[in-house]
């Protein structure tokens, strides 16, 4: 790895009182960026002494020195380069821009902006100008149209992941206007809703014969994704073959790079004109459209690059929590892993991903196993599972998603009562974190 300091890379040796600089210039900055901590100005790799407390300082200090709000911009990762653990800042572009530090207010002293590889302090003249572009039509600023909501399926969401939502998590997510009211991220998160997600299924290659016209949504905007993507998990076949040393399998559509389109189509919609993504399966290609086109200050060069300037933060923040989506900026990059750049169609308005359907690429017996219409049904991939297999696994401390991605279950919660409970009660498996069994870092590993 080249450890050069780039316009989109700034290396920081230790955690220092310039740090939220860096990451108001990153933030200002068409491109964002990314911020090492560990490796020094000369690209040398010196390492983090204590990476879980210095993760920690570094979240503390965005979020709460750095405005207007920062979050669902930034992720914070560990990564290990020459045998030394460095952090890893990820810094999206900001959708308020101009971002400044609480202290210095939105001034000449407050303001950063990412030149070459330094920053620099933005004019009064740039901050204005900056201030002036900003689009203030934001859902954090759209009134939800109706007053009276609950979010009784967004807390679950949020324990099921070992979060727990306090009193004051309506202003901690954003889903208030700055006069107080529900705003429409609350109405989109809210346990009922009219935003409607349509799934169409056509006969053929065009829109001539419709097969099926279903609506996914009226409820929590989490809720709705995960039975869309149940949905098409169902419709996503299997073709396989039995071999005398195995078992050979390629799917319809690439599983990761449909969940990512999906995801992206639903976090990064414009939702302001209340139009809503659709999903449309032909009998040659599936296609997801969402509306918005490309934010105005992104390229379409940049947006394959993997930059990302997002449109709807605090969805996006939101579904990061509940593991919808894993690190900021990764969508496009794993939908270009399976498939090419021509895959994007980009509209001024709206922004469609095809995916044409895989041929069956085995040549005898068609083996081929659609999934069962009905949801739930076991996807044709899942391996037999054994309780040895589990602890012989479990040697290494593995996640509940590690576990069961490995033997094929999508139904991490279902494997988990089937599987992983009956061994804690038996006492072969442990818990590393047995005073949170709900944590999101918990872990497994055999006693």
């Amino acid at each position: 790895m080249q450890n050069t300091e780039t316009n989109r890379i700034e290396n920081k040796e230790q955690l220092n009182e310039d740090f939220e600089q860096e990451v108001i210039a990153f933030l200002n900055y068409k491109e964002g960026g990314i911020i090492y901590v560990g490796i020094n100005k000369n690209g040398q790799v010196v390492g983090v002494e204590d990476v879980d407390l210095t993760q920690l300082q570094i979240k503390d200090r965005i979020k709460n020195n750095i405005q207007p709000s920062t979050l669902g911009l930034f992720d914070v990762t560990v990564e290990t380069i020459d045998n030394k653990e460095v952090i890893k800042v990820i810094i999206s572009s900001g959708t308020e821009k101009p971002y400044y530090l609480r202290k210095k207010g939105r001034t000449p002293e407050g303001c950063y902006i990412r030149v070459g590889s330094s920053k620099e302090r933005m004019t009064e003249r740039m901050i204005d100008d900056m201030y002036a572009k900003r689009i203030k039509n934001t859902l954090k600023e759209i009134d939800s149209p109706r007053q009276e909501l609950t979010f009784n399926q967004l807390k679950i969401y949020y324990e099921e992941h070992g979060l727990k939502l306090n009193d004051n998590y309506l202003q901690n997510l954003d889903l208030l206007t700055s006069e107080g009211k529900y705003n429409y991220n609350a109405f989109l998160l809210a346990d009922e809703n009219n935003v409607s997600i349509k799934l169409v299924k056509y006969v053929g290659t065009n829109k001539l014969e419709l097969l099926e016209n279903l609506e996914f949504g009226n409820r929590c905007l989490i809720t709705a994704t995960q039975r869309i993507l149940d949905r098409l998990d169902v419709e996503n076949t299997t073709y396989a073959k039995i071999e005398y040393f195995g078992r050979k399998e390629q799917e319809k559509i690439d599983s990761k790079a449909l969940k990512e389109a999906v995801i992206n189509a639903i976090v990064h919609n414009d939702y302001s004109y209340g139009n809503s993504p659709i999903i449309e399966l032909y009998s040659d290609r599936i296609e997801i459209t969402s509306a918005g086109g490309l934010p105005q200050e992104l390229s379409q060069e940049e947006f394959l690059e993997g930059v990302t300037a997002p449109r709807n933060k605090e969805l996006i923040r939101v579904f990061k929590d509940v593991d919808l989506i894993e690190n900021i900026g990764s969508g496009v990059l794993r939908i270009l892993d399976a498939y090419d750049k021509s895959c994007f169609k980009f509209m001024e308005h709206f922004l469609r991903v095809s995916f044409n359907y895989k041929e069956n690429p085995f040549e005898y017996e068609d083996t081929a196993k659609t999934k069962s219409s009905k949801l739930g049904s076991k996807k044709s991939s899942k391996l037999a599972v054994s309780e040895e297999q589990i602890l012989q696994l479990c040697k290494t401390e593995k996640s509940l998603k590690e576990i069961a991605q490995h033997f094929g279950y999508k139904d991490v919660y279902k494997f988990k009562n089937n599987y992983i409970n009956k061994l804690i009660e038996q006492d072969k498996l442990q818990m590393t974190i047995p005073d949170k069994p709900k944590s999101r870092n918990q872990k497994y590993i055999i006693k």
